[in-house]
């Protein structure tokens, strides 16, 4: 312990001896050390400071660190989602112009994009939500897609219904314009010309089709390849039907396997339509608005239907265009019978026939047969004559009835040329004399042979465009004219000559009007030569008939003239008034007879210009009814009795009827060839006014008898007349010896005459 705490003081003596060896560097240490302690006070204060301001500038530095941190984790996370999406935007993007496409009607590329996205995209992304909606909805989307071009379809055959109409309308147009050029420029070659018609037509149809259709759809057959040979094209009516539709629908179909599906529909429908094109209108033979109107449909269907042949594979074929082709013609040939039947204007027939004609050249451009529209064009022609025929009727019915029947009369060399102009006259004669003069023909002449000119004409203008030859029809425009002439000129002519009212004059000039249409026959078979180019002597040419008519009217209006005559001759008759018990003997004719004489006079001197033949008939047929007239008047059962002194006024006046034959009122008849008209009363009267029984009972049957013309029937009755007289009115006569042998004689002479009657009986 104590040499411890020796120790213990050496060391501290050593620490003593240490400390104050070093005191004073350690008091300096301590001054040193406290102004350290001060300054690093202050130092302490700084850095607190300093730390403060450093806390204080950087708060915001940490919490754009924190920001910094946040955005590198956004951004790792949008790189992982744009990653994500580079993935699911093409699908998206598949499916919104998949949307676009359906809104905007471009179906068939929908329909693309449908696959691409099915097929391509979607697998890539099948995990998502979204995906698997829209895997669920491709085949809803397949079936909308579907429906909504069957609706396009149907919109659009019924646009085609509607437009049939003007689609018809403009390839009728083009066909008249083709045909107007081939008229205009027939010396130059028509190759080509058809076909060229036929890329015109199609014009119609042709309009801009979507890009993204198959065979990008402007390699669908729409656009005609001939366009680039010949850019000059007939202006058509593109764009009335787009048929993008069809071609739209049929390659969707064909893509979901259902072109077979669609075929039939289209083709039921359009045989629907085809129907309905083919039922003619009621009142459709009304107007040619009608018939223009239901052509022009046709045409539009079947140019339609061509237009889908060419630029479709197999929607339609030949076959079934042939077959519908086959049940137009038979129900549009059988409405056109139907309707025409009905028509009576020839200028609508007319009308209709160019228009069918117009209508069977559209068709045969597009290869169409129409032999059969033009076979039966030729069964219109028969009923356009019939109505051309009715038309003359009336024509002539009003010419004949306007006539004045007279000459007609000319003041100046102009109107005599306007007439000669009008009719083929020539009269040397005629031309000589001095105006004013007369033609011997009246007005019906030059207008009824004016008319059967026009006739011809109209007859003509039916055979255009009918592929006929010349032969075929100067043949058909002859036998029209003969009927013309034979039957409606001549039922006019007998129609005025059979009329009640007609009188001498008018009969007569139409007599001589119808000698100068004879004549003129010959012109009229130059006229149809000259307009048909077919000459007469060619084989089998029909001759006109028209001499056979005017020489019938005539003999109608000669017969006519005769019975008129006689029926003049009866009226004046009629006013014969004898007194056939009269005992006084008069000294001159009957007022009646002389006025009966004086109007044949006045009626014969009309016959100047008449064939004399016909003048001569006249007259003799004229004396010949007053003879057997007067003998009948004579005769009659209500003269029962009757005089000396009548049958001597009755004498008087068969001579003046002689006097009268004898004048010769009608020249070219030789001596007493007239009087012979009267030899039958003539001999009657002078057997009984001379009493010569005995001459006429010893000559008779002798061919050189006096009375040879006396009939012993007409005497017996004639001598009965006297006889009951002579007993009625001579009472007393038995007691006079003269009467008593008259009446002895009478009765002999009646007994005589009866033998001769019942010997000539036996």
């Amino acid at each position: 312990m104590e040499k411890l705490e020796t120790r213990i003081r050496n060391h501290d003596r050593e620490i003593e001896k240490m400390c104050n060896f070093h005191y004073q560097g350690f008091v300096d240490s301590i001054t040193e050390l406290l102004k350290v302690r001060g300054e690093a006070q202050k130092l302490k204060n700084q850095v607190t400071d300093t730390n403060r301001k450093l806390q204080h500038e950087g708060k915001e530095l940490v919490i754009a660190m924190e920001e910094l941190k946040q955005c590198r984790l956004q951004q790792r996370n949008i790189s992982a989602t744009v990653d994500k999406l580079m993935l699911c935007l093409p699908v998206l993007e598949m499916y919104s112009k998949l949307r676009d496409q359906m809104k905007t009607k471009r179906h068939y590329p929908a329909l693309k994009t449908l696959e691409h996205l099915e097929h391509t995209y979607l697998p890539q992304v099948s995990h998502y939500r979204f995906c698997k909606v829209m895997v669920d909805n491709i085949p809803k989307l397949r079936e909308e897609i579907k429906d909504v071009s069957m609706s396009d379809l149907k919109d659009f055959l019924e646009s085609i219904r509607k437009h049939s109409d003007k689609i018809g309308e403009t390839a009728m147009k083009q066909a008249q314009q083709q045909r107007n050029l081939d008229n205009i420029i027939l010396q130059q070659p028509r190759i080509g010309s058809k076909r060229k018609f036929k890329k015109d037509a199609y014009t119609i149809f042709d309009t801009e089709i979507e890009s993204t259709s198959p065979k990008s759809e402007q390699d669908s057959g729409i656009l005609d390849v001939e366009d680039e040979e010949d850019d000059e094209e007939i202006p058509g009516a593109q764009d009335l039907v787009d048929f993008s539709p069809v071609y739209r629908c049929l390659h969707i179909y064909s893509v979901l396997g259902a072109r077979e599906t669609f075929e039939n529909y289209y083709r039921k429908q359009r045989r629907k339509q085809a129907r309905l094109v083919l039922q003619p209108p009621s009142n459709m033979h009304e107007t040619l608005d009608g018939y223009r109107k239901y052509f022009n449909q046709i045409v539009g269907f079947f140019v339609v239907e061509d237009h889908i042949l060419h630029t479709t594979q197999g929607l339609v074929n030949r076959a079934y265009i042939d077959e519908l082709w086959e049940m137009a013609l038979s129900k549009t040939i059988a409405a056109l019978r139907t309707h025409s039947s009905y028509c009576s204007d020839p200028n609508l027939v007319l009308d209709l026939k160019n228009l069918i004609v117009l209508f069977a050249d559209t068709l045969q451009v597009y290869g169409f047969p129409v032999n059969q529209l033009f076979d039966m064009l030729l069964e219109i022609r028969d009923q356009y004559s019939e109505t051309l025929l009715k038309k003359w009727a009336g024509i002539f019915r009003n010419i004949l009835d306007s006539d004045n029947y007279s000459p007609i009369p000319v003041t100046s060399e102009e109107m005599y040329k306007k007439v000669v102009g009008q009719f083929p006259f020539q009269d040397t004669e005629l031309e000589k004399q001095p105006f004013p003069k007369k033609f011997p023909f009246s007005e019906f002449v030059p207008k009824v042979y004016n008319q059967i000119k026009e006739f011809i004409y109209a007859c003509l203008k039916f055979s255009e465009d009918l592929h006929l030859s010349s032969t075929e029809v100067d043949d058909m425009i002859r036998k029209s004219t003969n009927l013309l002439l034979t039957r409606t000129l001549s039922n006019s002519l007998q129609n005025v000559i059979k009329r009640k009212n007609i009188g001498l004059t008018e009969l007569v000039q139409i007599i001589i009007n119808t000698t100068h249409l004879e004549k003129s026959c010959k012109y009229l078979e130059e006229f149809i030569t000259n307009i048909t180019n077919v000459l007469p002597e060619t084989v089998h040419t029909t001759k006109l008939y028209g001499t056979t008519t005017f020489k019938d009217a005539r003999h109608a209006a000669e017969e006519e003239i005769y019975t008129n005559l006689n029926q003049k001759i009866d009226q004046f008759l009629q006013l014969a008034d004898y007194d056939w018990m009269t005992g006084d003997l008069g000294n001159k004719a009957s007022d009646y007879l002389v006025d009966l004489i004086a109007f044949l006079r006045s009626t014969f001197a009309v016959f100047t210009h008449l064939p004399g033949k016909v003048a001569q008939t006249a007259c003799m047929s004229a004396c010949k009814h007053l003879a057997t007239s007067l003998m009948q008047l004579l005769l009659e059962a209500e003269v029962r009795q009757l005089t000396l002194g009548a049958l001597q006024q009755f004498n008087l006046d068969v001579r003046e009827c002689e006097q009268f034959a004898r004048s010769g009122p009608v020249p070219g008849f030789q001596e007493d060839t007239l009087q012979l008209a009267f030899i039958d009363l003539r001999q009657l009267l002078d057997l009984f006014i001379q009493w010569d029984w005995s001459t006429y009972l010893a000559d008779y049957g002798q061919p050189n008898c006096k009375y040879l013309r006396v009939n012993p029937v007409t005497a017996l009755t004639l001598l009965e007349k006297m006889k009951d007289t002579s007993r009625k009115n001579n009472m007393f006569a038995q007691f006079r010896k003269n009467e008593r042998d008259k009446q002895k004689l009478i009765d002999t002479v009646a007994k005589q005459l009866r033998g001769l009657v019942s010997s000539h009986h036996s």
